[in-house]
């Protein structure tokens, strides 16, 4: 969120996840047409205030450890709709993502409509009658980025640089831990290993050193299958992250010359080191190149369509219930429109009993109840994943989720 101050400025709330590479420069972070065009809609009338949180402040100082998607709630039933907040200083904010620790805001309430602003308001404010002459101004800060993140990032870090959904084919033709030195079982941290990119039936891609092909490798294994709750198909697989790995050589064929004179061919495996480990590493393991890192902008917004669906699992293998922020996979992807910031809602099932105020005892079952909240921020084809955000009661396989208006 960005603050411009002046007789008639306004306050922008722009909330952006932390994404792939923490610390990305804010300015860069994109602002969507639709945000544009719901920003122009209100950007002189402001919101309701029956829109404003119950007990929204009157003035509120930003504090270290504070996180955009928190000051939202705090003015804000729904967080999400802080394009809406952001409309009011349409005029002046081209990229509304940042905020800093020590701003001071101010709800103004008057004639039935909600205003922030980075002053309070006096009896002589009103429509400007002069013309405004706008002159640069420089905010000096240091080389860190004292910016506060929508969410605290060691939430979101892990589920970004961890879970892998792939395909089965795709999963079985990875390249492949193969051995171990001294013929070792188990791989930790310092660890050296051999891998093989290259299968049985000669196909699959040489692990190479070469120049410009990846040395930064993530570890996975056990590819298990994640099925729709109604109908049980697989929609992908879900692979277990174990650590990461570096390649030192690549695989090599070299000829040996026995000695009977004859000449033969020998598979020499890629070299690995193991640099990071989850859980211990073992032959069969499957190498999976480090994505590039870049700049992923999350900004929480209802979708445009409707869109439901169910939760597939909670991610975690000893995990039944997920709580608030924790992490779940929908059978929602790119395909169904599903993008990265969606918030949803998270509806609970109604539980199906019997009428015992009815002699028949008729079998009734209750309406589904709004449960909380959670927000895509990875999609694949079929499938996604999801960061609670609030929660009533625990969330499990099968509850379903729906746009949260």
């Amino acid at each position: 969120m960005h603050i411009i101050s002046g007789r008639f400025s306004r306050i922008s709330i722009a909330l952006s996840l932390l994404g792939a590479t923490l610390g990305a420069h804010a300015q860069n972070f994109p602002i969507t047409a639709d945000q544009k065009a719901t920003a122009s809609q209100v950007a002189q009338a402001g919101i309701p205030v029956a829109d404003l949180a119950p007990n929204a402040p009157d003035s509120y100082v930003v504090k270290s450890g504070d996180t955009l998607w928190s000051i939202s709630g705090l003015f804000l039933k729904s967080p999400w709709r802080w394009p809406e907040l952001w409309g009011m200083n349409l005029q002046d904010i081209r990229n509304p993502h940042r905020i800093y620790p020590g701003q001071q805001l101010f709800l103004d309430k008057s004639n039935g409509r909600a205003v922030l602003r980075t002053r309070q308001a006096s009896a002589n404010d009103g429509p400007p009658t002069e013309t405004i002459r706008v002159s640069p101004r420089t905010r000096s800060q240091s080389a860190g980025d004292t910016s506060i993140p929508t969410l605290a990032s060691n939430i979101i870090e892990p589920f970004l640089a961890e879970p892998l959904i792939v395909d089965a084919v795709t999963f079985a033709g990875a390249p492949r831990i193969v051995a171990a030195q001294e013929g070792r079982v188990l791989l930790s941290r310092g660890d050296r290993a051999y891998a093989r990119g290259v299968l049985a039936d000669g196909t699959g891609k040489p692990l190479s050193d070469a120049r410009g092909e990846p040395l930064d490798y993530r570890v996975f294994r056990n590819a298990t299958p994640l099925k729709d709750p109604v109908s049980g198909a697989i929609l992908g697989y879900e692979a277990q992250f174990v650590g990461k790995a570096e390649l030192v050589r690549g695989e090599s064929i070299q000829q040996v010359t026995a000695r009977d004179g004859k000449v033969t061919s020998e598979i020499v495996p890629a070299t690995i080191d193991i640099i990071a480990t989850k859980e211990e590493m073992r032959t069969g393991d499957r190498l999976v190149a480090e994505p590039a890192r870049s700049s992923q902008s999350y900004a929480p917004h209802a979708p445009a369509t409707p869109i439901s669906g169910q939760i597939v699992s909670v991610y975690g293998s000893a995990v039944t219930y997920a709580a608030e922020n924790q992490v779940v996979v929908v059978n929602r992807g790119t395909k169904d429109g599903l993008e990265n910031g969606h918030v949803m809602a998270i509806l609970k099932d109604g539980q199906v009993l019997q009428d015992r105020t009815d002699s028949s005892r008729t079998r009734i079952k209750l309406p589904n109840e709004r449960n909380g909240l959670l927000m895509v921020f990875r999609t694949f084809d079929q499938l996604s994943y999801a960061l609670v955000l609030q929660i009533t009661d625990g969330v499990k396989v099968g509850d379903r989720f729906t746009n949260p208006n």
